[in-house]
């Protein structure tokens, strides 16, 4: 096959998927929900395969939702995925949280919420130190691997500081896929729709 061709050929990078990676959806998986999605992996088990999206913004705030937060700075919410999204799910960075989970170097998620707020309300920055998800996206067993095999995955990875910007998070797709190098690169400059292009 031509070598020029070739980098047209979505295909996975073959990463074994486990806690604390992401999921990187191929470029042109049209999907309101997963389409140009970032996921990290909470956990990737032989009973299945938690994970947040991480670069969909909801339309409404922390502040409109829990009214103790009124007199704070908006405080964005992300749609973390498609299951149980009446239960609000927080990525953190503050290693002193009870009982929150261990996701990777220095992150966790949930934990006791009292000292989430306590945190907040006292004016403690948490920009690039709290991000907050409504639902979660889940697999079932071999569900994830399935589709990673179909192609329709890539497994990544990211540091701290890009995971929790919140200012990035329009471009986070583009720039984890592109930091893959090479083919998926230039698969990162795709339009989703190539006939729009």
């Amino acid at each position: 096959m031509d070598t020029n061709t070739d980098i047209f050929k979505i295909e996975t990078n073959h990463v074994i998927p486990s806690r604390g990676k992401v999921l990187i959806s191929e470029p042109f998986l049209y999907d309101e929900m997963f389409g140009r999605s970032v996921i990290l992996l909470i956990d990737h088990t032989m009973d299945g395969t938690m994970g947040m999206v991480l670069n969909k913004p909801l339309p409404l705030c922390l502040n409109d939702v829990l009214k103790e937060f009124k007199d704070v700075d908006k405080i964005p919410i992300y749609k973390g995925g498609p299951l149980s999204t009446d239960t609000l799910f927080y990525l953190h960075t503050l290693k002193d949280i009870e009982d929150s989970l261990q996701i990777g170097k220095g992150f966790y998620l949930n934990g006791d919420f009292d000292a989430i707020r306590r945190y907040i309300l006292q004016g403690n920055e948490i920009t690039g130190k709290i991000r907050f998800f409504l639902g979660y996206s889940g697999w079932e067993h071999d569900q994830l691997c399935r589709e990673i095999e179909e192609n329709t995955w890539l497994i990544g990875s990211a540091d701290i500081t890009s995971l929790m910007d919140e200012k990035g998070s329009s471009k986070l797709w583009k720039n984890v896929l592109g930091q893959l190098g090479g083919k998926y690169k230039t698969w990162s400059r795709f339009p989703q729709i190539p006939t729009l292009n």
